[in-house]
């Protein structure tokens, strides 16, 4: 294929992907906005008040990066396990896999839609946030860039998801079962230097943890983590996730019977 023909692949997918979740906006973009200010009124409000502060910042605030950064992450995810998955239980998959499309073409458009519905919901989500605190950025480059690299490992691990899953159940046993408790074990409503020795040293292990804490780093220069070091897990497990992802296309698993 030509470089002219690779583009209009990708632009395609891009473009299904992005018009099938905003004609669905009810479902795609306005739950989320709802479960996150409930978060924010209940623990914001009601539970911060008698928190107070978490390392020199307001615990609204203090949570506000972190729920956006849970917002994205589901949604990242959410968009394109569901979509793949679709077009493999309808079988309309089939009609990219003997074209002569490049498997990462593929997995590249799947991937940019669901990144863009996370960071479109990640947007909405903190602008209901400016409701409840005044917003303060204190690195611009890190918040976009740990929010976009963030969704894109979402991203590709709900591809993953999509090419193993055999029936609509399994859609949702890694986001139940593993997504939503390590993400809530990430750090997003409270700083692991609050836990004992032992549970920090357990927190480490969490990947969730370091992109919470980068994005939140962006906004108040505070981290439980090296920010360094919370970049290069993203990187690996972006470039990890990619080389497994095109094997598996190539190699057919999930895909060919």
């Amino acid at each position: 294929m030509t470089h002219a023909e690779k583009y209009i692949v990708f632009s395609t997918i891009v473009r299904k992907e992005v018009v099938r979740f905003l004609r669905i906006w009810s479902q795609t973009l306005l739950p989320p906005i709802i479960t996150q200010t409930l978060y924010f009124v209940i623990f914001g409000k009601f539970i911060g008040s008698q928190v107070g502060q978490i390392q020199g910042v307001n615990y609204m605030a203090f949570i506000i990066p972190g729920l956006v950064m849970m917002a994205v992450i589901n949604n990242s995810f959410a968009n394109v396990v569901s979509s793949f998955f679709s077009s493999k239980f309808q079988r309309s998959i089939e009609e990219l896999l003997v074209s002569p499309a490049p498997s990462w073409i593929i997995i590249a458009g799947y991937v940019v839609g669901g990144t863009l519905r996370g960071m479109v919901v990640g947007i909405l989500v903190f602008l209901v946030s400016i409701f409840f605190q005044h917003p303060v950025v204190h690195n611009f480059f890190l918040v976009a860039l740990f929010v976009i690299l963030t969704s894109i490992v979402f991203s590709l691990g709900g591809f993953m998801n999509a090419v193993f899953a055999k029936r609509f159940d399994d859609v949702s046993i890694f986001p139940t079962f593993v997504l939503t408790p390590l993400t809530y074990l990430g750090g997003v409503f409270y700083s692991i230097h609050d836990l004992p020795d032992f549970w920090q040293k357990v927190s480490y292990a969490n990947p969730i943890l370091y992109m919470i804490n980068g994005f939140r780093y962006g906004f108040f220069g505070i981290s439980d983590v090296n920010v360094f070091f919370s970049l290069v897990i993203l990187f690996l497990f972006a470039l990890i996730l990619s080389v497994v992802n095109i094997y598996l296309m190539n190699k057919g698993v999930g895909l060919r019977t």
